[in-house]
């Protein structure tokens, strides 16, 4: 499958899986999960190549999305986001089990969604502590708009008294090699 056809793949499953999750916010309606039975027969399929088969683990696996999602729905961020974001893990889950493992689909797949999900909220956190220079963090008395640079470089009077003290320790250290007449001088 070519990265093209993989990402068309991807986009399409995250559509479906949105409204499938706002179906069931809204009528409760997902599909159900496949019995085990069946769940044998797809994963099989996988294993042979079938998208078919990748599309309909896929599908009947996004009430567990929601379910692992509903964890952090106090996060901050957006319910979709996150059910977006567990779909994702979920077609990462599904492209690399393998019933080797003794595990069945949903268990691996619960922790490759929250895996998934608990790394979005980690960069999400990066970023959100990075902080810029530029930002806007106020008004000035005429209601124009200060950024954290403009207050560094209106107070110029700091930067200057620390030089000035800085020049003043250099000139103290210096005056004991002077001569008596040159430090009556200075």
């Amino acid at each position: 499958m070519t990265v093209l056809a993989s990402i068309l793949a991807i986009s399409a499953a995250l559509v479906k899986g949105f409204w499938l999750f706002f179906g069931y916010l809204n009528n409760q309606v997902f599909p159900q999960p496949l019995d085990e039975k069946r769940e044998r027969f797809y994963l099989q399929k996988l294993e042979e190549g079938s998208e078919e088969a990748e599309h309909v683990l896929t599908e009947h696996n996004l009430r567990l999305v929601a379910h692992v999602v509903k964890k952090y729905e106090n996060s901050g961020e957006e319910l979709d986001d996150l059910i977006s974001i567990g779909t994702i893990g979920l077609i990462k889950a599904i492209k690399t089990y393998s019933g080797e493992r003794g595990v069945r689909l949903a268990t691996y797949a619960a922790r490759c969604i929250e895996n998934e999900v608990l790394m979005h909220l980690r960069n999400i956190k990066n970023i959100k502590q990075e902080i810029s220079l530029y930002e806007p963090i106020g008004y000035d008395q005429e209601g124009g708009e200060l950024s954290l640079i403009d207050v560094l470089t209106i107070e110029t009077d700091i930067v200057d008294m620390v030089d000035l003290k800085i020049q003043e320790e250099k000139i103290r250290s210096n005056l004991d090699i002077l001569s008596e007449r040159e430090r009556q001088i200075i």
